[in-house]
């Protein structure tokens, strides 16, 4: 193993399985706590402000029961993806009703290129059903980065 190749993109502990939670705004806070118990954001309330005012911006829900939160940020150490199923779901704003699968794009402040390639290739495996209909299939944590890992990372 290369100690120096980067991180990955997600993990088993950037994802949340089952979450419960009363709104988007919580959903996504847990989402973000996971990332900064990773070391992947430095600061959980300045990171969490920037992805609020992005929000604030449009609607990040989706089709297919999607919710997509993201903001480059400078608390962002390295670009990473959280995600949470949630099975009572928490309204994004997507035209079909809450988003059950909700992926959290972290990127670092001058990750621009970083932060458009993860979310045109999150957004075309999104398009298929058979990819979300296997991250809410899928026993595990650590299927789902599997799944991720192989459909979606920058190759």
């Amino acid at each position: 193993m290369s100690t120096s190749s980067p991180a990955a993109l997600i993990t088993p502990e950037l994802v949340a399985l089952d979450l419960v939670a009363a709104d988007r705004d919580e959903a996504t806070r847990h989402l973000i706590d996971l990332l900064a118990a990773a070391g992947r954001v430095t600061d959980a309330d300045g990171f969490h402000a920037d992805v609020r005012a992005r929000e604030a911006q449009m609607a990040t829900g989706m089709p297919g029961g999607i919710g997509l939160p993201h903001a480059r940020s400078e608390h962002v150490t390295v670009p990473s993806l959280a995600l949470a199923r949630v099975p009572a779901g928490v309204d994004f704003g997507a035209p079909d009703g809450p988003a059950t699968l909700i992926f959290l794009i972290a990127a670092p402040a001058g990750g621009d290129s970083d932060h458009l390639k993860i979310l045109a290739a999150l957004a075309r495996r999104l398009v298929h059903e058979s990819f979300r209909d296997s991250l809410r299939a899928a026993p595990d944590a650590a299927t789902i980065a599997e799944i991720v890992t192989r459909e979606v990372a920058p190759s």
